[in-house]
């Protein structure tokens, strides 16, 4: 899973509303209020230790600001493709 990630695989984050560079893909959540923001922050945490796959983020107030990349290929793979998918569905 941390092979790089191929076109497809940016195709399908793009669609789902993530900004996508070279190495890495963006995406800002916006949620009620900082309660709801923080709670799936904990949700995203548990399956992100779960994948041994950790965000980048900045929250602040309702919002959380998310950066995905693989540090240890400099560049996106399936493993950013499989968290993005959860914080997404997670996000509801």
């Amino acid at each position: 899973m941390n092979d790089t990630l191929d076109q497809a695989g940016r195709d399908e984050l793009a669609a789902a509303g993530w900004v996508v560079g070279d190495t890495d893909a963006r995406k800002t959540f916006t949620f009620k209020n900082f309660v709801e923001a923080f709670g799936w922050m904990t949700s995203v945490a548990i399956v992100a230790e779960k994948l041994n796959h950790h965000p980048e983020w900045f929250n602040v107030y309702k919002t959380v600001d998310v950066t995905l990349t693989t540090h240890d290929t400099g560049g996106l793979t399936g493993l950013d493709l499989k968290l993005a998918k959860r914080m997404d569905a997670l996000a509801g």
